[in-house]
């Protein structure tokens, strides 16, 4: 149980890291071989679509337990210390921001009325 607790608490610095360099890559103060590396990772870890995809027995999982923290670590490494620290606290404040379960709602429903559309406008057609 202890490991548990332990991997649920890498997992919430990761999401913060990730984070932390997003801000990072879009900061003037970050030298540009930096920027790059952090937004390079931010962006791959942020996106939807795997370099493997993870249906594929053993390597679909490969970029997400290994290229992506080797990717986060070297750019920590490569954005200023005192930078990366000031960069984690924003992380972290703007990841306790509240959620909007309304605007959740509001999204969902656009998303079915367009469902709704395109299924009527197919039964039209046909």
């Amino acid at each position: 149980m202890n490991w548990l607790a332990g991997m649920k608490g890498w997992a919430k610095r990761l999401k913060r890291d990730v984070l932390a360099l997003w801000l990072a890559a879009r900061d003037r103060r970050v030298p540009w071989h930096a920027k790059l590396v952090a937004g390079a990772v931010a962006a791959y870890a942020l996106s939807p679509i795997d370099l493997i995809p993870d249906f594929i027995p053993v390597l679909g999982y490969l970029d997400d337990l290994l290229i992506v923290p080797l990717g986060i670590v070297l750019a920590i490494r490569l954005v200023p210390a005192p930078l990366m620290s000031e960069f984690r606290g924003q992380a972290e404040r703007w990841a306790d921001r509240p959620t909007s379960r309304s605007g959740l709602a509001f999204v969902l429903f656009i998303w079915f009325s367009c469902l709704v559309f395109a299924l009527w406008s197919l039964w039209e057609l046909s």
